[in-house]
């Protein structure tokens, strides 16, 4: 008798292919070019219906900001995530000394906020990150050696606009 193989998917296996960026990052210069996995194309219910379901058995599932807030029920869709996504990088590519950081989730380092001193570690630079941990979707991480300061909470676009002054002066 021959033995038959069954072969079954590994849900984090499928996931991890699901997020996975396809392509050369090193070129991104916004959130706009990083958007090619599974997640940013396929039908939007289908990807947070699959997240939810996942999610379940594995909290802390890797996924980008808009996809937890999503499926949380905070933003009305996809669409409206990458907006938002592409009007802050609109406001900070338009400023000196903002970088895009394609890795992960994509975020700004606001570069000369990243000193050098002899003898001592490099400062992480202030940075600007999108997140679903509140409605404003927006966090700020001072610069800092050692260890990392407390987030400041943004609460959008204008509160970014009207704190940026503020927020390179870290």
């Amino acid at each position: 008798m021959k033995k038959q193989v069954r072969v079954e998917p590994l849900a984090t296996l499928e996931w991890s292919q699901a997020v996975e960026l396809a392509g050369e990052l090193a070129d991104a210069t916004g959130p706009e070019d990083i958007r090619r996995a599974w997640i940013h194309r396929a039908p939007e219910r289908q990807v947070v219906g699959l997240y939810r379901v996942l999610s379940k058995f594995e909290p802390d599932l890797p996924a980008p900001w808009w996809l937890r807030a999503l499926a949380a029920g905070g933003l009305p869709t996809r669409t409206a995530a990458f907006r938002m996504e592409d009007e802050v990088a609109t406001l900070l590519a338009d400023r000196p000394g903002w970088v895009y950081v394609p890795w992960e989730d994509g975020y700004w380092e606001y570069v000369p906020s990243e000193v050098y001193a002899a003898g001592e570690a490099p400062t992480v630079p202030t940075t600007v990150m999108f997140t679903a941990r509140h409605r404003g979707w927006l966090d700020v991480l001072p610069a800092h050696r050692g260890a990392p300061p407390k987030l400041i909470s943004v609460r959008g676009l204008e509160d970014l606009r009207s704190r940026l002054d503020a927020i390179e002066a870290t």
